[in-house]
């Protein structure tokens, strides 16, 4: 396979950037190559292509083929050109001068475009520019125009405030005597609403009045029966506490009489004769009696713990009503 003429790609993503170079045609894209002759630069406008132009012609004098993005760079540079002017000297068509001067006359029209199409981008950017410009004075002065109508509404507005108020002040006499015939009888208005509202009133208190006196009677009775219960409360609490005073603490039992009494009634037997003991038998069993009626009388009425605690809570539960 030929020689080619071919790019290597270079650069970041969305930013290419390209090598010119002589490579084998076998040789992958951006593998191996025999000789970097230039660089291409696609981004701006217009593209920047720097290239050695000697070593390009030499090459496509050995036979190198271009590829597509190639050929037309070197036509763009001249190279193409120049290739077959140098053609055209071996034939014996044209002189070496004739040929130099041909391309150099090429070489000064083709920088003129490229000057040409440089400066044309240029005024495109400023009249761009210009009318972004242009628009955003004329957005601002509308703005200005509408705050100027605002500010003369505004003006207008408080003129006409300023005139209405003078005008009254004119018919100033005769709108005060009829305010004055209103106000008047708007005060004999306002005098009878207050006398009806104070009669109302005064009949309100005297219901009022009536309604207390007849609760007042109600509730004297209650207050009477109230009295008469706590006074009986209180009564019943003073006499359980005389109760409680009067009643004497717990006297021992009496013993000692009924021993003596034995003993009287054994001496009694022992002397009189059995007819007789039976007799005083009977007797001494009297006093033995009556000794045990005189304990049961005498023993104190003592209350158990149980008894006086239940009593206790009694005395609260009415103390409480």
């Amino acid at each position: 396979m030929p020689t080619k003429m071919r790019l290597q790609r270079f650069g970041k993503k969305g930013k290419p950037f390209y090598h010119i170079v002589i490579a084998d045609g076998r040789a992958p894209r951006d593998g191996k190559f025999i000789e970097k002759i230039g660089t291409y630069n696609p981004i701006p406008n217009p593209a920047e292509i720097n290239l050695d132009a000697e070593k390009a012609l030499d090459w496509l004098q050995k036979g190198a083929q271009p590829t597509d993005t190639v050929r037309a760079i070197l036509s763009y540079r001249g190279i193409l050109y120049k290739n077959h002017l140098l053609i055209g000297v071996k034939k014996g068509a044209l002189t070496d001068a004739q040929a130099e001067a041909k391309y150099q006359a090429w070489l000064n029209d083709k920088e003129g475009k490229i000057d040409a199409k440089r400066s044309s981008l240029d005024e495109k950017s400023r009249t761009e520019r210009k009318e972004m410009l242009d628009a955003e004075t004329k957005v601002k002065d509308a703005r200005a125009e509408e705050l100027a109508k605002q500010r003369k509404a505004v003006e207008d507005a408080k003129v006409k405030e300023v005139q209405e108020t003078a005008a009254p002040e004119e018919e100033a006499p005769a709108v005060e005597e009829e305010m004055l015939t209103k106000e008047a009888v708007a005060d004999k208005v306002e005098v009878k609403a207050k006398a009806e509202v104070a009669k109302e009133e005064k009949t309100e208190e005297l219901k009022e009045e009536k309604t207390e006196a007849k609760e007042e009677k109600a509730e004297e009775p209650k207050k009477e029966k109230t009295e008469v219960k706590t006074e009986a409360k209180t009564e019943a609490k003073e006499v359980k506490e005389e109760k409680k005073v009067e009643e004497p603490k717990a006297e021992p039992k009496v013993e000692k009489p009924v021993a003596e009494v034995k003993t009287e009634t054994k001496e009694e037997e022992k002397v009189e004769e059995p007819k007789a003991e039976v007799k005083t038998k009977a007797k001494a069993e009297e006093p033995v009696a009556e000794v045990k009626e005189e304990a049961k009388t005498e023993k104190p009425k003592t209350k158990k713990p149980k008894a006086e605690a239940k009593e206790k809570k009694e005395e609260k539960k009415e103390d409480k009503e």
